[in-house]
């Protein structure tokens, strides 16, 4: 890459998972309204007919006179062609199918056991990560031989196993994982204070908050705008309106099961004294499940909804429609700011700033001091030029770090199970985790565990079998 008059020309990025429908266009639409980098795009996926098709929608992107952001888009036929030479690496992959989802999200329904996303924790995201910490084993050993310098951007789940598996391969990597949870619970803290102190149009950035935790499972200990502690305003608000919860601008929980009227997040802050900041569907799944998710009829009390797979499916056949509108020039891109930082952290390492956001790295640095090294912590750190200095984030509280610790004990066992092949320990992770420990007797545990493996065996090793 080419520095010069405060612009990066000639970047290159390798987007491992470029034929995505969704992230990738999310990408290109980002990097099309700023003018302050441009260079090569190179979209590798397994499937290769799906980057074929994204390069022809961002060329398209890039020819419109309307952006900014010139990009030239490639399609690269191997890990080794998109990653040798390249200064980033973005990783956006959907591991397995729906087929595969339906029977993490779904199955465990036969013992009472639910799951409102089942790509994190519960026995869906562990099985989830069985299949995708073998691809990011090759990922990382790719990034190690072709491009060991260049910084590494993950948006997969599940992300801490995804980001401790890239770490455990190659420890020099330069990698990170990238989350929106935080800024949707910040923006639900704008709303609040905009509502409560009357003022208006205030920037979510200008929330400012200290983060802690693990993906999906994080919290703020810290939150102010400008000289406003913003604690005793979110406390006095959910005295207000425990019972209905905050309905954002233009969003419904009734109308789709991705929403929420984040009544969770107000127990969890009634329980344990500070702001759970993630989605209500990702925390249900790290607490006990005899709590939020013991049946759909709790669920709905709480206002939010379990998202089926079929959902899904059925979403991705309109994205597929779209694809095709979009390569034949029947549809165009709407530019419009996605509310991702992505590409801020990739114009802060280039030099072009400096930033201050949440991230998912190793506690190398104690950022978290109650929480092993080991274990893969999300907490707020400054990126500027080619650097990433994690914000020490202060210890958990003793009875969040009591919520906390099963999903970092599981992480380490399941990165285990993934690498030696070994079911007893994904057992052992069934057992622990907390929507089924209680629930299920041993039998009915490994029951369950063979069968989702068997599910997903064609994206295995050897080993399993």
């Amino acid at each position: 890459m080419k520095y010069a008059d405060n612009k990066v020309t000639d970047l290159k990025i390798a987007y491992i998972g470029g034929g995505s429908r969704g992230w990738a266009w999310t990408f290109m639409t980002d990097l099309s309204m700023d003018d302050s980098l441009s260079g090569t795009i190179r979209l590798y996926d397994i499937d290769e007919s799906a980057s074929k098709s994204n390069e022809i929608i961002g060329n398209k992107l890039t020819s419109r006179e309307d952006t900014i952001g010139k990009w030239n888009y490639e399609t690269s036929g191997s890990l080794e062609e998109a990653l040798t030479g390249c200064d980033f690496a973005v990783i956006s992959i959907l591991p397995g199918t729906f087929d595969e989802m339906e029977s993490d999200v779904h199955l465990p329904e036969r013992l009472g056991i639910y799951q409102s996303v089942g790509d994190t924790a519960g026995p869906g995201g562990m099985i989830r990560a069985l299949r995708t910490i073998p691809m990011f084993v090759t990922i990382a050993e790719a990034i190690k031989e072709y491009a060991p310098e260049a910084w590494v951007i993950n948006y997969t789940n599940p992300m801490s196993l995804c980001v401790k598996t890239l770490y455990h391969v190659f420890p020099q990597i330069k990698a990170f994982g990238c989350c929106h949870e935080v800024f949707g619970t910040q923006k639900v803290l704008k709303g609040i204070c905009e509502e409560a102190l009357g003022l208006k149009d205030l920037d979510r950035r200008d929330i400012h908050v200290n983060v802690l935790g693990i993906n999906h499972f994080t919290w703020f200990d810290q939150a102010s705008y400008k000289g406003i502690d913003l604690f005793p305003v979110y406390r006095d608000y959910i005295d207000s309106h425990y019972e209905e919860g905050y309905s954002e601008p233009d969003k419904n929980w009734a109308n789709s099961t991705f929403e929420c009227a984040h009544r969770l997040k107000f127990d969890l802050f009634c329980r344990y004294g500070l702001i759970a900041a993630a989605g209500d569907r990702h925390l249900a799944e790290f607490m006990p499940g005899e709590e939020y998710l013991k049946d759909p009829e709790t669920v709905k009390s709480w206002k939010f909804g379990l998202t089926t797979v079929a959902w899904r499916k059925e979403d991705l056949k309109k994205r597929l429609e779209r694809s095709h509108r979009l390569v034949n020039g029947e549809e165009e891109i709407q530019l419009k700011p996605s509310g991702e930082e992505g590409i801020l952290l990739i114009k802060s390492l280039c030099g072009l700033a400096r930033t201050i956001s949440n991230v998912n790295i190793p506690n190398t640095g104690l950022q978290i001091p109650n929480l092993p090294e080991h274990a893969i912590v999300e907490t707020n750190a400054v990126f500027a030029r080619d650097s990433i200095k994690p914000v020490i984030a202060g210890s958990i509280p003793e009875n969040i770090l009591e919520l906390i610790t099963p999903h970092t004990d599981n992480h380490e066992r399941i990165l285990k199970a993934a690498l030696t092949c070994d079911r007893t320990l994904v057992y052992e992770a069934f057992a622990a985790d907390p929507l089924v420990k209680g629930r299920a007797t041993e039998a009915e545990i490994k029951s369950l565990a063979d069968d989702m493996i068997n599910n997903t065996m064609k994206y295995l090793p050897e080993g399993w079998k």
